[in-house]
């Protein structure tokens, strides 16, 4: 029974769970409020009565003492009792009136001689057969003579229950009102809550695996309080994060789609060309020697050139994976030494470009991997050489500031449009859209020159306009330590 109410009661909303514990609380305090305004209530009439019977009971004395008699001294369902006490033995007297005694006077008795025993006054209160509960006092006379009066508590124990229901009611409405206003009161305050939950509900039902998911749903319903604000502003914040992750998603799964169709076409034209050289190797094979070494030429180089194109994309695929053991071999090198070595192949290999070295005179040594920094000062150079035309001057510049080694990689060539900078580091990005041999390359040799800057805890920047094109390396010289 118990587990059955405690499942009823944990199924109830939280309106109502509350309204009812604040309806329980009331009620407890309804109880305490109502028992102490009761107790007080009694005992205050219990006082009056007592010094009720107090007062009469002066008066009566004096008549007793004066005249034997109460003199006619009564109220209407009072009892009076005079005994006489000698030697603990309490004798009544012959009464005026039959109705001055009740049918049992036996704690009237008991209580005379235990006021000659305590030579004070005494108060009981007692139930006296066929009459009801009476509030007995006992006083002396005079040395011998002990008066008895009782008094009918049947007002007081009437006021007491009207009191009572009075006060059954009134708290019994007030809870009424309580609870049902203060549930409207509790769900009106709780609508922001069930705002946030409606809308919950309608994030669990969007359809989040498709590729451009949003999250248009907010909870905007102001109200509640700080404690409910502060919840919406997490609220709202943590969908805003999901929303950024899903449109983060979208775009990875985006830039994957591209990257797989582009693989595939720069895989693709090295792969038709080896099969078709073979094809003709074949038909070619009864012929001169001549023509096989030029078929079999043409096959290395077609092989060769996808042999560069995968080592690109699996070291790519290793700096994107952080192994445990990274792809770069550190080790104490002079940042200057090669960038003279990338500028002499460098014109030794694009004569038609003329190259302008700005090294000084001071070593800058590192600790870095000297050939995967030389194969970044070589794209740089050749993606200067490749996107700008013949006689275009370019220039490479090392430089220390503030603890950062700086490679700076310019050419006035006409620049690259401000709708490509920021992707000019994708893989298989051109800037370019052709997609010749001849220019633009495989579109990942600013992509891998940027991966392994990262890798050495560096950074690359673009900054180009119309005559001007830089590319500047910064590499941390305490970044270098790593092992």
């Amino acid at each position: 029974m118990v587990r059955r109410l405690r499942h009823g009661y944990g199924s109830l909303r939280l309106g109502t769970r509350l309204a009812l514990g604040l309806g329980a609380l009331s009620l407890v305090v309804f109880a305490v409020v109502g028992t102490a305004l009761t107790t007080y209530m009694r005992d205050y009439l219990s006082a009056q009565l007592d010094e009720q019977l107090q007062i009469g009971q002066i008066a009566q004395s004096k008549g007793i003492a004066d005249h034997g008699t109460l003199q006619g001294k009564k109220y209407y369902r009072w009892y009076y009792a005079v005994y006489d006490v000698s030697d603990g033995v309490a004798e009544l007297r012959k009464p005026e009136a039959v109705a001055d005694l009740p049918a049992d006077v036996g704690d009237f008795t008991s209580l005379a001689r235990a006021q000659v025993a305590s030579h004070t006054e005494l108060l009981r209160t007692e139930h006296l057969k066929d009459a009801g509960t009476y509030r007995l006092r006992a006083c002396e006379v005079e040395p011998g003579v002990v008066l008895v009066s009782a008094a009918p508590m049947d007002d007081i124990e009437d006021t007491v229950r009207q009191l009572v229901t009075i006060q059954a009611v009134t708290f019994g409405l007030a809870l009424l009102a309580l609870v049902v206003f203060g549930r409207k009161m509790l769900r009106r305050g709780l609508q922001p809550l069930s705002d946030m939950a409606h809308t919950a509900h309608g994030i669990a039902s969007h359809d989040l695996t498709e590729s451009e998911a949003r999250l248009p749903l907010r909870a905007d319903r102001r109200g509640g309080g700080p404690e409910v604000e502060e919840l919406r502003t997490a609220f709202n914040t943590m969908l805003e994060h999901i929303d950024d992750s899903l449109a983060v998603r979208a775009e990875a799964e985006q830039r994957l789609r591209r990257f797989v169709a582009d693989a595939s076409h720069e895989l693709r034209t090295p792969l038709m060309s080896v099969r078709g050289y073979a094809d003709l190797f074949q038909y070619a094979a009864a012929n001169e020697p001549g023509e096989r070494e030029r078929h079999l030429a043409r096959l290395r180089a077609e092989a060769a050139r996808m042999g560069f194109l995968l080592d690109d994309l699996l070291l790519l695929a290793r700096l994107d994976a952080a192994e445990v053991e990274a792809p770069l071999r550190l080790a104490k090198a002079d940042l200057v030494e090669l960038v003279e070595q990338a500028a002499d192949a460098f014109r030794a290999a694009r004569p038609g470009h003329p190259l302008t070295v700005g090294t000084g005179e001071v070593p800058v040594v590192l600790r870095l991997d000297a050939q995967r920094i030389r194969q970044v000062l070589d794209n740089l150079l050749t993606n200067a050489a490749v996107h700008t035309p013949p006689g275009t001057e370019v220039s490479v510049a090392v430089s220390v500031t503030a603890g950062v080694a700086l490679v700076r990689v310019h050419d006035t060539g006409p620049g690259i449009p401000a709708a490509d900078r920021e992707r000019v580091f994708d893989r298989f990005y051109r800037v370019d859209k052709a997609r010749s041999r001849d220019r633009g390359g495989s579109g990942l040799g600013l992509s891998v020159a940027g991966s392994l800057v990262r890798a050495h805890g560096g950074t690359i920047e673009l900054a180009s306009e119309p005559g001007s094109t830089v590319f500047t390396v910064r590499l941390p010289t305490g970044a270098a330590d790593r092992e």
